[in-house]
C-alpha cells in the first residue's frame, strides 16, 4: 500500500492560523464602551470607597464632598489607568493582534516630538488669548477647585501623578490608541477617525463648559493628526501629558 511506503508517506493537512485582525466601526464602538466602563468601574470603586469609610451617616450632602476631594479624585483617575489596560487586553485579545502593535506603542522621531510640542504650545496659547478677549477665566473652575482641595489635605503630588501621567495614559490608550486604530481602518478612513475619536474623547470632559469643550475638541484634533502623521502612541501620551502639566502648574499659579 502507497501509504505504508517511506517513499510515499500519507499527505496530511497542517491547519493554518487564523490572521490578525482589526476591530471595524461597530466593533471598535461596542469594545470601547466596554473599555469607558471599565475605566468608570476602576473610578467609581476609589469613590465608593471613600464614601463607605467616611464617619458619620452617608447623605447626599457628605457623598458630594467626598467625591469632589482632592485625594479622592486623583485616586479614581489613577485606578482607572489598570482598568482600562485590562479592558484592553480583552478587547483587543480576540484579533490575535499584538497589544502594543494593535495601539501603535512605538517610539518616534525627534522631530515629531519637536513639531508636537510647538503646534500644542501655539494652540493652547491661542485659546488663552481668546479666552482673555471674550474676559472668561483661563482656567475652567474645576481645576482651581481641585487644586485647592488637594492643597488642603496635602495630595497635590498624587494630584500631579494623576492628572500627569495616569489620565493621559489612560484618554490615549483609548482615543489615541483604540478608537482611532479600528474607526481609521473602517470606511471612516483617518479623517473621520480623527474626527469622532476627538468627539469621544471630549464628551469624557463633561466637567467643563462648552467653551472649554471647543478648546478640548481642538487639541483631539490635533493629537489625531499627530498620531496620523507619526503612527506613534507614545508621541500623543507624552503631549497630552505635558499639556495637562502645564495646566495644573498654570492653575497652581492662579490659586496661589
Amino acid at each position: 500500500m502507497d501509504s505504508l511506503n517511506p517513499e510515499n508517506p500519507p499527505f496530511t493537512v497542517t491547519p493554518t492560523e487564523r490572521p490578525p485582525r482589526i476591530w471595524q466601526f461597530w466593533g471598535t464602538a461596542l469594545w470601547g464602551l466596554f473599555v469607558f466602563g471599565g475605566m468608570f468601574v476602576g473610578q467609581l470603586t476609589v469613590i465608593a470607597y471613600f464614601v463607605l469609610m467616611r464617619d458619620g451617616p452617608i447623605d447626599v450632602a457628605a457623598a458630594i464632598h467626598v467625591v469632589g476631594g482632592g485625594r479622592t479624585i486623583s485616586l479614581s483617575v489613577v485606578m482607572g489607568l489598570p482598568a482600562v489596560i485590562l479592558a484592553l487586553w480583552i478587547a483587543i485579545r480576540p484579533t490575535r493582534t499584538r497589544f502594543a502593535e494593535y495601539l501603535a506603542l512605538r517610539g518616534t522621531s525627534w522631530k515629531m516630538v519637536i513639531i508636537g510640542v510647538m503646534a500644542m504650545v501655539a494652540l493652547v496659547m491661542g485659546w488663552d488669548l481668546v479666552s482673555r478677549v471674550l474676559g472668561r477665566e483661563v482656567q475652567p473652575g474645576f481645576m482651581g477647585d481641585v487644586l485647592k482641595s488637594a492643597q488642603a489635605d496635602g495630595s497635590v503630588w498624587l494630584l500631579l501623578i494623576a492628572f500627569c501621567v495616569a489620565a493621559p495614559i489612560s484618554e490615549e490608550l483609548l482615543a489615541r490608541g483604540f478608537l482611532y486604530r479600528g474607526w481609521s481602518e473602517s470606511f471612516l478612513r483617518v479623517p473621520g477617525a480623527i474626527l469622532l475619536s476627538s468627539l469621544a474623547w471630549t464628551a469624557l470632559h463633561m466637567q467643563y463648559n462648552w467653551f472649554f469643550f471647543g478648546e478640548i475638541f481642538s487639541i483631539g484634533l490635533l493629537l489625531g493628526y499627530l498620531r496620523y502623521r507619526s503612527n506613534s502612541l507614545w508621541l500623543t501620551i507624552v503631549l497630552h501629558g505635558l499639556n495637562n502639566f502645564a495646566a495644573t502648574v498654570q492653575s497652581m499659579w492662579l490659586v496661589g
